[in-house]
């Protein structure tokens, strides 16, 4: 492990991200939704209704955050993800249509992230500059395929607490690597769903005061060690009145200090590219 310098000498950086797939994360996993309208109305709920709230909140807070969103999602609520582009949100690549990549072949891959960078830029005017896997497994076929679209970034991973290169069975890539943790994710504390449930064996919704404790110590404990802290956010969880509340606590307590660097994940990742040899042995 390894201490970073961040940007202005702040002790941390926070990208908040935004991960948006509507009722394609539903039918995705379980194809039967289709004739299922309570459970598509979660997902609905995140782009018709979550997604404004928390616009609204991150331009009270001058956030800017990062936004993985699915081509599909575009086609369908384009007025609503024109929003993030009117907000100086980054908009980055979420697959097509809340794929498990690891299914796919390397052809299909392609076509889904071929696809999904040709409906970003157009709506937005640039490439997207980063990827987040939906949902289920990657594999070597993707980062083949991330490098050879020449992606920035990719925001998948587990392993680590800073940016890195990517490193996959001896085969260096150009593509950074910004970790994610699932203690850091809004989604599996709060998604509840009767048939199926999901998480399996989840009975109830945790407590709020709970996650948002679970938040800053997580933010403390990065802070204290100079880490990068990515928060994941789904409008169709976190868009209830309370949570936001919970949220706007949160975001509250990480700025009062000033002593943090919150940024689009691309920014971090480009400002880490610039000064890697800040890093120092811990």
């Amino acid at each position: 492990m390894y201490k970073f310098k961040w940007k202005n000498n702040k002790k941390c950086a926070v990208a908040i991200t935004v991960n948006l797939s509507g009722e394609y994360f539903w039918l995705s996993m379980f194809p039967e939704s289709i004739n299922k309208p309570k459970t598509l109305s979660m997902g609905e709920f995140g782009v018709k209704v979550g997604l404004e709230r928390l616009l609204d909140l991150f331009e009270k807070h001058d956030i800017e955050a990062t936004f993985f969103v699915t081509g599909k999602i575009i086609e369908k609520y384009e007025k609503k993800i024109k929003l993030i582009c009117d907000k100086n949100h980054e908009i980055a690549n979420y697959g097509y249509e809340n794929e498990n990549f690891a299914l796919l072949n390397k052809e299909e891959q392609e076509y889904s992230l071929e696809k999904t960078n040709k409906i970003i830029k157009e709506l937005t005017g640039y490439k997207p500059r980063g990827f987040r896997a939906p949902d289920g497994e990657i594999t070597e076929d993707t980062y083949d395929i991330l490098e050879k679209m020449n992606f920035l970034y990719d925001s998948s991973l587990m392993d680590d607490f800073l940016p890195y290169f990517m490193k996959f069975k001896n085969k260096e890539y150009n593509i950074v690597q910004m970790p994610i943790k699932w203690q850091l994710y809004d989604f599996p504390y709060f998604a509840f769903n009767y048939s199926p449930a999901f998480p399996e064996g989840q009975g109830r919704i945790s407590s709020y005061d709970g996650v948002l404790k679970n938040w800053i110590y997580e933010y403390e404990g990065y802070k204290k060690n100079n880490l990068l802290y990515i928060l994941q956010l789904s409008p169709q969880t976190i868009g209830t009145p309370g949570r936001m509340i919970m949220l706007k606590e949160f975001i509250e307590y990480i700025k009062k200090n000033n002593d943090t660097w919150i940024a689009k994940s691309s920014e971090i990742v480009e400002y880490f590219k610039s000064n890697i040899e800040l890093k120092n042995e811990d």
